[in-house]
């Protein structure tokens, strides 16, 4: 006679008491709720504070809640994890604020004539006018300053990588270093300090050299550390086929991190798009459009913006125009931010089984 297999599917009594899925949903609605009733019973007017009542009651609350049902050990692995989306909750919300703020403000303007419009013979003091040569000012500057950057940075970092032994190796990533937390208006003035030994006057190019400075260390330290990622298997696999080292840069190394390149391309552009001490200082600002970065004032979107803005006391036309401006300017940083993370998506080596 065989023995059949009975299975017990009686709960394990293994298993410790749990909170349900939809519990910290629960804690943070009362929370939320405890923390309005107490500030409404105080008279804080401040909504940032009701919002910090209502984090610090979710933490005490989650904490207390798990430590109850499933013991001091989970409850710590809760509390840990509610610090989390507490911490991620408050460095979104000023984000969300601005762009709240700067959507509400800059729309009043914002239209087909305003982006295909410059200020032209329009004073600030009055309406009209729009931010076209402001957009090719910025567009040649930085592009300009990307093409000479980009390649520096990228050559640079691959030096470091995979060539750099010894002091020079080291001083340069000392110098690299120290750019990366130089202020922009120290750049600018390095510039203006050649254009007044030489007597010329401010054109957009001298703009785009104070931007590439500025650029360069950020494109460094993004490409070293996407060159760092690269297995050292592959470099080894190719140069055991007897392929040159630089040929191995070439054609395994760079290939395989270029996605992550061409990010941290991207995240530079985006920092050095909104950079005006420099500009004021070299590029000097044109109502008028001039397609010409080697010759004559140029303006751009940063400095429009502060231009515009240093005027807005005495002008609603002139604070509309500057909102406006502001949202043109966001815009293009996160366009900017979306391709660069489309071009690592696709550009990203594959895997598979």
């Amino acid at each position: 006679m065989s023995h059949a297999v009975v299975n017990d599917k009686r709960p394990s009594t293994l298993r410790g008491a749990s909170l349900p899925k939809w519990s910290p949903w629960a804690i943070a609605a009362g929370s939320i709720a405890l923390a309005v009733g107490i500030g409404l019973a105080a008279g804080l007017d401040s909504r940032a504070q009701w919002g910090l009542i209502a984090g610090l009651l979710f933490l005490l609350g989650t904490f207390g809640i798990a430590a109850r049902v499933e013991g001091r050990r989970q409850a710590k692995d809760r509390i840990a994890t509610a610090l989390v989306w507490v911490a991620f909750l408050i460095a979104i919300v000023p984000l969300a604020s601005l762009i709240w703020a700067t959507v509400q403000r800059g729309t009043k303007v914002l239209d087909v004539y305003f982006l295909t419009h410059s200020m032209g013979v329009v004073a600030d003091s009055e309406t009209g006018g729009g931010i076209y040569h402001a957009i090719i000012g910025s567009l040649e500057q930085v592009g300009l300053a990307t093409l000479i950057g980009a390649p520096i940075g990228i050559l640079t970092a691959i030096y470091l990588v995979e060539y750099g032994r010894g002091n020079l190796a080291r001083a340069v990533t000392f110098f690299v270093d120290v750019m990366t937390g130089i202020p922009s208006i120290v750049a600018g003035l390095f510039i203006l300090s050649l254009m007044l030994m030489f007597d010329m006057q401010p054109f957009g190019f001298a703009g785009s050299l104070a931007l590439a400075i500025l650029m360069m260390p950020v494109v460094v330290r993004s490409t070293e550390e996407m060159l760092k990622l690269v297995p050292n298997e592959l470099r080894e696999a190719s140069l055991a086929l007897g392929i040159p080292k630089w040929r191995t840069i070439l054609k395994v190394v760079v290939p395989t991190s270029i996605g992550g390149i061409i990010t941290g391309v991207m995240l530079a552009v985006a920092r050095i798009a909104g950079e005006t001490a420099p500009v004021l200082l070299l590029v000097f600002g044109n109502p008028f459009i001039n397609t010409n970065p080697f010759e004559g004032a140029q303006a751009s979107l940063p400095l429009y913006i502060y231009q515009q803005y240093s005027q807005s006391a005495g002008s609603q036309a002139a604070y509309d125009r500057a909102w406006a401006a502001s949202l043109t300017l966001i815009a293009f940083v996160m366009i900017l931010n979306m391709v660069a993370r489309g071009i690592a998506r696709w550009k990203a080596p594959k895997t598979g089984r």
